[in-house]
């Protein structure tokens, strides 16, 4: 009989060595997340993979599950204890090795496999580590999975079955980048800045970008997990700058920056100015509703309200939804309205029929990035940009807060802004039209400026982000106004990066 798996355990002792560590809330939302060691050991992945493959079996899906890992220090070795208790569940595991995200996402079209578990952290610091699931292709698990999951693993109430096999897949790298590349090369010879940040993406996007027809100037593309110069993340501004200053330095026309695990990418124009992602959608909704009149998209709550207002998405019959953050959330939503696309702040860019599999691959959207460029000869990255409406909108940010409080600090903050609302009070000298609460709070004012809080779905953070499409003072007196009210409770810890 496995160990009910422990809350807490000190390393180096008998108890570490001998029964499974898994802290309960790396139970996120919608994917698992732990610091490797401190909230989660090997046997506690162990017993995530058995109560995975129990839930598998639960749901009526048939066995047959895709797993990779991404580039840190031990990820492999998690990986191989999350397959050993994946097999003792009864379920046959085709291992694509080293991978993206979306190079598991495709294996589950690819290799026929409803369900996949994708070893990673994605853009969290070296020391998280965490699995991205799901068993419907292509979603990826939403709460009320993750929920009985938890269960599962935390009561050990495993069903150990026979049947479980493994299978490692070889080359299976060659098989999803010649998926990608199996489409007309670009006309138009474009340079392009290529940054990795030493993470997994560089053993794959440089290349697939030559393969298309760029001519790619890499950026931190060698594999070193110790992440030597910034953490590999599109939203970090330290990656942005880089990026910028290299694109400025070879004159390219555009510069590309990939997360840790490939399911994101970041935009720079030939300028060397950054563009946000959500910015970057509305460019791509511009491009991909001329083709495709009528067009559906979704974008999350952090996203720029220029997707409701853009006269070119007006005219051109494009619908948008915006819905909650985060992976899973959008993904299953573009699902739900076939939508031709979904977009969020962060990066993650969901390509349905005909442009993708409904799945987010950070290096389709570099493909769609470079390919928008092609579509219009002699406009460059920052003439388009400069086409869509100004707004002045702040990166994402994120204030500490812990895990065990930040929903319930969340519910205070909506219940404050609801009472300023009621009773007529004014906001940064507005009133208050809209209190958008799908996912924490969007509070917009009558001159279209907003700001949004919400919990981060896979870290001990709170998520800021505000705009404005008046005035860049009209930005920074909403973001004093949402920090003022965060500033109410004493659990809202310092930012990772503010305006």
């Amino acid at each position: 009989m496995f160990p009910k798996p422990q809350v807490a355990l000190s390393p180096n002792t008998f108890e570490y060595e001998s029964f499974p560590l898994v802290k309960p809330t790396g139970f996120r939302e919608y994917d698992a997340r732990w610091l490797f060691e401190k909230e989660i050991n090997l046997m506690g992945v162990q017993a995530l993979g058995m109560g995975l493959g129990t839930l598998v079996h639960e749901m009526g899906v048939r066995p047959d599950i895709v797993t990779g890992h991404d580039f840190r220090g031990y990820s492999s070795s998690i990986k191989y204890a999350l397959i050993s208790g994946m097999m003792a569940a009864g379920l046959r595991v085709k291992d694509v090795g080293l991978a993206l995200s979306p190079m598991a996402y495709f294996g589950q079209f690819e290799l026929d496999c409803p369900a996949v578990a994708m070893v990673t952290a994605s853009h969290n610091d070296n020391g998280w580590t965490g699995v991205k699931m799901g068993a419907n292709r292509p979603m990826t698990f939403g709460p009320e999975e993750m929920g009985r999951l938890k269960d599962i693993v935390m009561n050990a109430a495993f069903k150990l079955r026979e049947g479980g096999a493994y299978e490692f897949v070889a080359n299976f790298r060659d098989r999803y980048i010649a998926d990608l590349t199996d489409r007309p090369k670009l006309k138009r010879k474009l340079k392009v800045v290529a940054a990795c940040g030493n993470g997994t993406a560089g053993a794959f996007a440089p290349q697939v970008l030559e393969m298309i027809g760029c001519e790619v100037i890499p950026l931190d593309v060698n594999l070193d997990h110790t992440f030597p110069r910034y953490n590999p993340n599109p939203e970090d501004m330290k990656m942005l700058h880089a990026i910028a200053d290299k694109v400025r330095e070879t004159g390219a026309d555009v510069g590309l920056g990939f997360d840790g695990d490939g399911d994101r990418c970041g935009v720079v124009d030939n300028n060397g100015d950054e563009i946000f992602a959500d910015k970057i959608g509305v460019m791509l909704a511009r491009d991909l509703s001329k083709l495709h009149a009528n067009a559906q998209f979704v974008v999350d709550v952090k996203s720029t309200g220029l997707f409701a207002t853009d006269p070119v998405l007006k005219a051109q019959g494009a619908k948008t939804d915006y819905w909650k953050t985060g992976h899973s959330y959008i993904k299953r939503r573009v699902n739900e309205l076939s939508a031709l696309a979904g977009f969020e702040k962060s990066g993650h860019f969901f390509f349905n029929k005909p442009v993708g599999r409904g799945y987010d691959d950070g290096v389709l959207t570099a493909i769609a990035v470079c390919e928008m460029l092609d579509r219009n000869p002699g406009r460059s990255m920052a003439d388009l940009y400069n086409a869509v409406p100004k707004t002045w909108g702040s990166p994402t940010m994120a204030a500490k807060c812990a895990d065990e409080v930040k929903y319930g600090v969340v519910d205070r903050v909506v219940e404050r802004f609801a009472q300023i609302s009621r009773n007529g009070e004014n906001v940064g000298g507005h009133p208050i039209v809209d209190l958008i609460t799908v996912n924490g709070v969007r509070v917009v004012t009558d001159d279209g400026t907003w700001g949004l809080v919400r919990a981060s779905s896979n870290k001990p953070e709170l998520v800021v982000v505000v705009e404005s499409p008046v005035s860049e003072a009209r930005m920074r007196d909403m973001f004093k106004v949402v920090d003022d009210v965060l500033r109410e409770n004493a659990e809202v810890g310092a930012y990772n990066q503010t305006i």
